[in-house]
């Protein structure tokens, strides 16, 4: 159920304590919404205490979607997190997000977790190490070739290199979560910079809005990049990932877009949200076998 994020101000002794409820968060529209609006709302907030709490549920892999939102809002204000389900603080701690705000991490013994990662835009290297291992390496990971694998991993490398290269951010975020019960792995990559509207409008002098740049950028062949081939990376996860029946997203300044095995959905969020998210959901209960096309025409010559 979608709670819409609430906000109370307290002052005591001329100084303000400013209170957000997050509700329910997991991977939907309403979810990214409540992004949004808290962002809308503290923007341009400074020396404040903020106090976050976390309602009910969070979804771990949102770790990266706050964490690079509450980077912008940081500045001069004093952030606390809080939640009112045990269980959301354990994982955030296994996960080290928390680890940044006043709380001790704990041991993931489950290794369930994919660690929150906050890098430089120049640490790149560091992130093809963390995907290959951390979250490709997962043996709940849907059964591949080794050549797909490898695809999977520079394409999902691909979305670090383009924030690296044409978002202007200065960190980039990820984080996952493996839900063995639910049967699938979220992978979550956010950057806070100027997001696919602006570049493509920028860079091509159009005028497409959010959700038209979006898919733009996922159409294999679409680049920014001058004598580079591009939306093959986009184009392969998109694939893939219908195929396994899972869920692929991106969220770009006002722009939402959503493809499954089922259908695409694009909306428009009633705030922008500063920077970019895409979201990956992976199946674990898919027991198909993957691999490339061209090795299925390899195969049929031997």
């Amino acid at each position: 159920m979608f709670s819409r994020t609430k906000l109370r101000a307290i002052y005591s002794d001329n100084k303000v304590m400013k209170s957000f409820v997050f509700s329910d968060m997991d991977t939907s529209f309403q979810c990214y919404e409540q992004f949004a609006q808290f962002y809308q709302t503290a923007k341009g907030w400074i020396f404040d205490d903020i106090k976050i709490t976390l309602n009910n549920w969070f979804g771990a892999n949102m770790s990266a979607v706050l964490g690079g939102i509450l980077d912008k809002i940081a500045g001069t204000n004093q952030i606390s997190i809080e939640s009112n389900n045990d269980k959301v603080l354990e994982i955030l701690k296994k996960n080290g997000f928390l680890s940044g705000y006043g709380y001790q991490s704990i041991i993931d013994a489950n290794n369930t977790t994919v660690p929150f990662l906050k890098l430089k835009s120049n640490e790149s290297r560091y992130f093809h190490f963390y995907v290959t291992n951390e979250l490709l390496g997962k043996t709940a990971f849907p059964a591949m070739s080794p050549q797909l694998r490898r695809k999977i991993s520079e394409s999902i490398y691909e979305i670090f290199v383009n924030a690296q290269m044409h978002s202007g951010t200065d960190y980039i975020y990820s984080c996952g979560q493996f839900y063995p019960t639910k049967h699938k792995i979220e992978f979550t990559i956010v950057d806070t910079g100027i997001g696919f509207k602006n570049k493509i409008n920028s860079s091509f002098g159009v005028h497409m809005n959010a959700v038209q740049a979006i898919k733009w950028a996922t159409t294999e062949g679409h680049s920014t990049k001058e004598d580079v081939p591009g939306g093959i990376g986009l184009a392969l996860l998109k694939e893939f990932i219908k195929m396994n029946n899972g869920k692929f997203q991106i969220v770009s300044d006002n722009g939402f877009f959503e493809t499954t095995a089922q259908s695409e959905n694009a909306r428009f969020l009633s705030f922008p949200f500063p920077g970019t998210i895409v979201n990956m959901q992976f199946r674990t209960d898919d027991t198909n076998s993957y691999q490339l096309a061209s090795q299925v025409n390899l195969n049929d010559i031997l």
